[in-house]
C-alpha cells in the first residue's frame, strides 16, 4: 500500500510539470504491464494449491507403476545371480576370477 500512496503525489508532480506525450505513454504503459503481472501472481497464487494436487494426484497414479517396474528388475537380477552361482563352479574358470576380485 505503500506504492499506492507514493503513485498519487508522483502523478501529481508529473501533470505539473507537463511531461511530453511519449513520457505518459511510456509511463502508462509501465503502469498497466506492472498491474498485469500483480493481477497474473495474484491469480497464480489462488490456483497454485489447486494445482498442486493434480500433480501430487498424477506422482500417485505413477508410484504404483514404478513399484511394478523395480519389482522386474529385482526378478531379473536374481536371475542373474543365479545363473552367475550355476556358473562359479569349484573348476570353473570365472569363479576364479569373481574370487579374486
Amino acid at each position: 500500500m505503500e506504492t499506492v500512496h507514493e503513485l498519487i503525489p508522483f502523478a501529481r508532480e508529473m501533470l505539473s510539470q507537463k511531461p511530453s506525450r511519449k513520457m505518459v505513454k511510456l509511463y502508462v504503459l509501465g503502469s498497466l504491464l506492472a498491474f498485469f503481472g500483480v493481477v497474473i501472481g495474484l491469480v497464480e497464487t489462488v490456483c497454485s494449491p489447486f494445482t498442486s494436487e493434480g500433480r501430487l494426484e498424477e506422482e500417485e497414479e505413477k508410484k504404483p507403476a514404478s513399484t511394478q517396474e523395480q519389482m522386474l528388475a529385482q526378478k531379473q537380477e536374481d536371475l542373474v545371480l543365479e545363473k552367475g552361482k550355476e556358473a562359479g563352479q569349484p573348476g570353473d574358470p570365472a569363479a576364479r576370477v569373481l574370487r579374486a576380485h
